[in-house]
């Protein structure tokens, strides 16, 4: 598809050419299918297996016994930048981004154990990792690390508690 934008456009150079035109036809149908799964299908199913099968099948690294509540939206560009540890329970109406504007795409990592609340907000400006058995409080904006056994909560997020005592940043 490179191909046929040079051909619309001659005098744009390689690397201004929009990543949506670098891909195969094949790759971007199945960019809009994955995407179509990701948004509309997975997030509305209400069997939770089946919920995490179709993220999994969109290429996302959930790990085993893991609850993700419905109307969660895990971003679809960065599916291999999110990774979800083992026996983690993500409530409903949870959103991760890990992209934005003028910012590259980056990792969010949540460990084995962690609990993100009801219309919690993971924004990853850098990458972001919450660690082992922390607990994410409801509608907590989740901006950087949050170390492990720590409780975070408030808009922006900040640690509260840490079991056992942990390093707090500022």
């Amino acid at each position: 598809m490179a191909t046929l934008y040079h051909w619309t456009h001659p005098h744009v150079p390689e690397e201004k050419i929009p990543y949506w035109f670098k891909r195969s036809i094949v790759g971007e149908v199945w960019h809009l299918i994955r995407k179509g799964i990701c948004q509309n299908i997975a997030p509305n199913c209400v069997l939770t297996p089946v919920r995490i099968g179709l993220y999994r099948l969109c290429g996302f690294k959930i790990g085993k016994g893991c609850f993700i509540g419905m109307k969660c939206y895990l971003d679809d560009l960065c599916v291999d930048k999110i990774v979800i540890g083992n026996h983690v329970t993500i409530s409903y109406g949870v959103y991760f981004a890990c992209h934005g504007r003028k910012q590259g795409h980056n990792r969010i990592v949540i460990k084995d154990g962690a609990y993100i609340g009801m219309r919690a907000n993971i924004t990853a400006r850098h990458d972001l990792e919450i660690g082992a058995d922390a607990v994410v409080g409801a509608g907590t904006l989740v901006n950087k690390s949050v170390p492990d056994g720590a409780t975070c909560v408030g808009v922006p997020g900040r640690v509260i508690t840490c079991y056992p005592p942990c390093e707090v940043e500022g």
